[in-house]
């Protein structure tokens, strides 16, 4: 396809030797939303040249961390290998109008020039010795790669929607190769001929790729084709400043989903990373699209920080529907179990969930909150509680089963009247009948409001697990 000139086209194109990393996904979300504020087209292709290292698992990865992830592309995805004869063909037409070359440089002589840029301290340049020598001097025994023909004198300026005017001596680009001695065509030359036939009118991508970009533009001038608008986003890093790394958080998008994060919260914490829209902090996906243009993306590597994203998480959870928040948290649940929920078991979590939410800050640690609600007796206690359920704890267990046993009703107001006259009967204060409750009921010094808890789990099993801690079955 090609797009009229009004039309916004932009793509996402990852590498599928590995997984969506979140520098990834960030850069195919500022994409999405720049094609859908401006109602354009949103396009996704699969850079799969490198055939050793490319996998179906990678992609697999990235289309499923995509749709995790909220990001939906238009049109059918494009897979660059399967273009290979299309990219070999115009490089092939830019031989016959003269505007690249056979180059014969034996790779011994290749890495001479290496070996001089290194001992000169200087990034490795071709020097151009077949730019205009005759073919017919080629040696027999190398094969020919096919280079373009780079402007020697002047500069190249990009006008870019982020960094502004960058501009560099043409001195600087030396003659790209556009097919390899075997045939085979460049990333440089598929993205620019990808990028035209897709019809993208704009390349959003991390500022890594800016010294890519003169050479691309030089490209798109050998073609006689308009070059798209480019747009270098300053890359993630890490809390310290430092290049984003695993421990920082340079991890695959699914690694994020199994760690319980929101597919909403992520979206909303990455476009807040190196994009603003005043002191706006929780913004939803409408919003986001309404709002997103390239002149709110600063020119300033984001720090990622997981703390922030926590706290982000935490809100999305509350704000989340309880059906939504209970579907994502069920197969979880049930992981850890071992075993699908009993009809009993899902009720409670019904009923819990709002109890739960408010005390996590994600999909993890809700489902171990929730554990208690769901566990076979005996239940498990973990060392908080059992510091807590001392024999003195278990005797006035003991003694509160024998009340609760006799309540007509069983609802939150009328167990907080009964343990609270069971309290002043005894003389103690509310907090030594509360936790060793707590402790019996939820195997923990934690949990959601205990009279809560107790109208939740029901009369006959809050009865069974204070008398399993009690010793009074």
């Amino acid at each position: 396809m090609t797009a009229s000139p009004d039309t916004v086209v932009t793509r996402f194109a990852p590498s599928p030797t590995g997984f969506l990393h979140i520098g990834g996904a960030r850069t195919a979300l500022f994409n999405w939303l720049f094609a859908r504020h401006h109602g354009g087209t949103f396009r996704l292709r699969i850079e799969d040249t490198d055939r050793k290292r490319s996998t179906q698992d990678a992609i697999d990865a990235i289309l499923d961390g995509l749709a995790w992830f909220g990001v939906d592309w238009d049109e059918e995805v494009v897979f660059q290998f399967a273009r290979a004869e299309r990219h070999a063909a115009l490089a092939k037409e830019l031989l016959a109008k003269g505007r690249a070359y056979h180059c014969y440089a034996s790779p011994q002589e290749l890495e001479e020039m290496r070996a001089a840029a290194r001992a000169e301290g200087r990034p490795m340049r071709y020097d151009g010795r077949w730019r205009d020598r005759d073919p017919s001097e080629a040696p027999a025994d190398v094969k020919p790669v096919v280079r373009l023909k780079m402007p020697q004198v002047g500069e190249t300026e990009i006008e870019d929607l982020v960094q502004g005017s960058v501009t560099v001596s043409n001195s600087q680009l030396d003659d790209m190769v556009l097919l390899r001695a075997d045939g085979t065509p460049t990333y440089m030359l598929s993205v620019v001929v990808d990028d035209h036939d897709m019809g993208v009118t704009h390349v959003i991508r991390g500022d890594d790729h800016l010294t890519n970009a003169f050479r691309q533009f030089q490209l798109y001038r050998a073609l006689d084709w308009e070059a798209p608008r480019f747009a270098h986003v300053p890359l993630i890093h890490g809390p310290d400043g430092a290049k984003l790394s695993k421990r920082h958080g340079a991890l695959g998008v699914e690694a994020y989903r199994d760690m319980g994060y929101l597919p909403d919260a992520l979206r909303n914490y990455l476009l807040r990373l190196g994009w603003g829209h005043g002191d706006d902090e929780v913004i939803s996906t409408a919003q986001a699209v309404e709002w997103f243009d390239l002149d709110g993306v600063g020119k300033s590597p984001a720090r990622f920080d997981f703390a922030k994203l926590d706290n982000l998480n935490g809100i999305y959870m509350r704000e989340t529907k309880p059906e939504t928040l209970l579907a994502m948290l069920l197969p979880r649940v049930e992981e850890t179990l071992g075993r699908p929920l009993t009809e009993v078991g899902r009720q409670r979590l019904e009923r819990g969930i709002e109890g739960l939410r408010a005390r996590a800050k994600n999909l993890v640690e809700l489902a171990e909150n929730a554990m208690f609600y769901v566990a076979d007796r005996p239940l498990a206690l973990n060392a908080k509680a059992e510091k807590i359920l001392t024999d003195e704890a278990r005797d006035r267990l003991a003694r509160l089963q024998a009340v609760l046993a006799t309540l007509g009703e069983w609802n939150e107001s009328a167990l907080e009247a009964a343990v609270r006259d069971f309290v002043q009967a005894e003389e103690c204060k509310l907090g030594e009948a509360a936790q060793p409750l707590r402790a019996a009921l939820a195997g923990s010094n934690s949990s959601p409001g205990i009279f809560e808890v107790m109208d939740i789990l029901g009369r006959d099993e809050c009865l069974a697990r204070v008398a399993d801690q009690a010793g009074c079955g």
